[in-house]
């Protein structure tokens, strides 16, 4: 059985007074790491504060990252940076990230590369605007994504990565993927998987879903049978329903 992951992207939220208050009201409470992987992703200038004060179960992710290891690129962060300080995982590829700073299959594919040499797991993220879902291509549009982020990675690294199936017209805006649409999506991305790798190597890719999870939706949606656990964006930022998340994931596996 896969882990299930429930990630939490803060966004551009959160001072360091709220950022550790949250900290130190989950870090005794998510479940061991070994059943589920309980994450959270804050700005970059959080990360050193959080990762000191993760508690055993907990882990901390950056939102970004560069495709190069060091240079003239200001304001970005790079992967040697976020080896440095621990952090344990970042999320690429981000429909944000790709609709306000332009970033490109290309540039995702090179990220994940970058995040894989310095020892970080790569959360990426995949999804279709409302336009591409209402025409029909939805699979065609989700495939192409998938094999150009997984361009050049070897099957030990594919079993490692983590896929954030995240439709852009369900993110931030209320409306959420039925479980069984979500469920089918992340199905053809599990059969692309197998057809540039193996059974194996799909079986073992954990696959979230992501747009507008909620306590009220996350618990149908962890129990369908292609999702892993969740990518969610502002029901993270409260401790009590972040916990509730973790637990509905933790219910999949004891």
């Amino acid at each position: 059985m896969r882990k299930p992951v429930i990630a939490g992207n803060w966004k551009m939220h959160k001072n360091r007074d709220e950022a550790l208050q949250f900290i130190y009201s989950v870090n005794m409470q998510v479940p061991n790491k070994e059943y589920v992987d309980s994450v959270v992703c804050p700005q970059a200038p959080l990360l050193r504060d959080l990762v000191k004060r993760q508690g055993d179960y907990l882990r901390i992710g950056a939102q970004n990252i560069h495709e190069e290891s060091e240079g003239a690129y200001t304001g970005e962060v790079s992967a040697d940076l976020l080896e440095n300080l621990g952090v344990g995982y970042v999320i690429i590829g981000h429909s944000e990230r790709r609709a306000y700073y332009n970033e490109t299959d290309t540039a995702v594919n090179k990220k994940i590369h970058q995040a894989f040499r310095y020892g970080i797991t790569p959360i990426v993220c995949v999804g279709e605007s409302l336009e591409t879902r209402e025409a029909g291509d939805t699979d065609t549009f989700v495939r192409g994504q998938v094999k150009k982020a997984l361009e050049g990675l070897g099957s030990e690294q594919v079993k490692r990565i983590v896929i954030a199936y995240e439709p852009i017209w369900a993110i931030g805006t209320g409306k959420t993927a039925t479980s069984d649409q979500a469920n089918d999506a992340i199905g053809v991305i599990r059969e692309t998987i197998e057809t540039l790798y193996d059974a194996s190597v799909s079986d073992d890719t954990r696959i979230l879903y992501g747009g507008s999870v909620k306590r009220k939706n996350i618990d149908e949606i962890v129990n369908m049978p292609e999702i892993d656990g969740a990518l969610v964006g502002g029901a993270s930022l409260s401790a009590k329903d972040f916990l509730y998340m973790v637990d509905a994931a933790l219910k999949t596996v004891s």
